[in-house]
């Protein structure tokens, strides 16, 4: 018998092997407890979280018929009747399963829904699981609206997609929609664990949990990663294995690497980049690895680092977070971050990657620990500065000493407080009483004025 992978193997038939997704497990089997079920279910999610799954164990519960061939809807499949059987081999009639993606246009649309107001030949319901749903034209959406509201009461409509938001909301309405989560690592790797030893194979726990970290929440991309690192080892699944299958850079060259940029030493650090580059490493997934080393040291440095014995990054971490500063955690992190946005504009991966190294390096908080250190690439130029310095006091030695004069010194300015003791203000003199109360006498000779207020004039 040929090989089968991993991922279709170990593929769960039943909700109790179903991992990860407790939540949309629930929901169903209280709709098939109760018979509460829905003429339509819409499953999103990411690739290889269980969408194809869910729909096939969900037609294996609408037409289990039981061992004796008696059961009814249950949300406890047999998995021996000939219906759970046909299921899981992919050769029951009326469990229908359509590549949106291939089959998009409206003509195909309109044939299925034709065949779907059929009667099951040989089954309680007929169901029809959509993958991809999404890539359907609008007028194959149009077509399907009117059977999706009211199909007929054999016919169970399973819709699946990866992007929800390409779906009409018109469709959206007329469907029960359970979103699948991603896979937690510790799922993953757990699940990992579990397949390994039921294959008899040997695996650390460190490198099934690097090869969690890689498949990014999807169990079937676990799966298959788990697939080419036991091809790779051609035996035990190492952490160093890994790590050379995924071209992963280990923690200790990244602490390494942090440790350099901290004390100042330009060369050291890009000696260990150069060093990489001849290990055929991506530094774009350097700097994705490194920006999560950042993240867990400053997790660390607020609420302390949990101890985990599978972990290989903990000691650097540790090592890390007393070294530096909360502020230059968060510094360096936003450089990664940016660095990453700037990978594709950079003439190469390794100008982009050093170049971060040498912002962490030219960027430091203060107090930190560069900070008191020069590099040795800046002495000289400190030794040309004082030598400048040196050369302009001797230049003005030689200057006569009028130049002196013609450039008097300023004074410093003082204080209010202490302004106002040296110079006190005069007091302010009374006015004279003259001012207070004219002489209007006098001012009448000398400017003559009538009774109406007005200047006399001489005729």
């Amino acid at each position: 018998m040929s090989y089968q992978v991993l991922a279709r193997k170990w593929r769960p038939h039943d909700f109790e092997s179903m991992v990860g997704q407790e939540h949309v497990v629930a929901a169903l089997r209280h709709a098939l407890d109760e018979n509460r079920l829905h003429h339509a279910y819409l499953f999103t999610g990411t690739r290889g979280v269980g969408k194809t799954t869910l729909s096939r164990i969900l037609a294996k519960c609408l037409n289990c018929t039981g061992e004796d061939g008696k059961g009814g809807v249950t949300s406890h499949p047999c998995g021996k009747c000939e219906a759970c059987r046909a299921i899981d081999e992919g050769r029951f009639v009326d469990y229908i399963e359509i590549d949106a993606a291939s089959n998009r246009s409206v003509e195909e649309m309109t044939t299925l829904l034709e065949r779907a107001m059929y009667a099951p030949s040989n089954a309680r319901y007929k169901v029809y699981m959509i993958d991809e749903v999404h890539m359907l034209t609008t007028h194959a959406f149009n077509a399907m609206l009117k059977t999706l509201e009211e199909p007929p009461e054999y016919v169970k409509f399973i819709l699946a997609t990866t992007d929800p938001q390409k779906v009409p909301v018109t469709v959206l309405s007329r469907c029960l929609q359970f979103n699948l989560r991603n896979m937690t690592p510790a799922a993953v790797a757990s699940h990992m664990a579990s397949i390994m030893q039921a294959e008899g194979l040997e695996a650390e726990p460190a490198a099934l949990l690097m090869l969690a970290k890689g498949a990014r929440g999807s169990m079937r991309d676990g799966l298959s990663l788990l697939d080419q690192a036991i091809a790779f080892a051609g035996g035990k699944v190492t952490l160093e294995s890994v790590r050379s299958m995924l071209g992963v850079i280990g923690a200790d060259v990244l602490v390494d690497l942090t440790c350099k940029v901290l004390q100042g030493d330009a060369q050291a650090a890009l000696d260990i980049a150069d060093a990489m580059g001849l290990q055929s490493f991506s530094y774009a997934q350097a700097l994705r690895d490194w920006a999560a080393l950042l993240h867990r040291v400053a997790i660390a440095q607020r609420v302390g680092q949990r101890n985990d014995e599978n972990d290989p990054e903990a000691a650097g971490i540790e090592k890390l977070a007393g070294l530096m500063s909360p502020e230059e955690v968060q510094l360096d992190y936003q450089i990664l971050l940016q660095a990453r946005n700037d990978m594709a504009a950079a003439p190469d991966e390794y100008a982009g990657f050093t170049m971060a190294i040498l912002r962490m390096l030219a960027f430091k908080p203060a107090g930190s620990l560069a900070g008191a250190r020069v590099p040795v690439h800046e002495e000289p130029r400190k030794k040309d500065a004082a030598a400048k310095q040196e050369a302009s006091s001797g230049l003005s030695s030689v200057l006569p000493a009028q130049s002196h004069l013609a450039q008097p010194a300023r004074p410093a300015p003082r204080r209010p407080q202490q302004a106002a003791a040296a110079d006190p203000l005069p007091p302010v003199a009374e006015p004279p009483a003259e001012l207070i109360e004219p002489d209007l006498d006098a001012l009448q000779e000398v400017a003559p004025w009538d009774d109406a207020g007005d200047l006399q004039r001489g005729e």
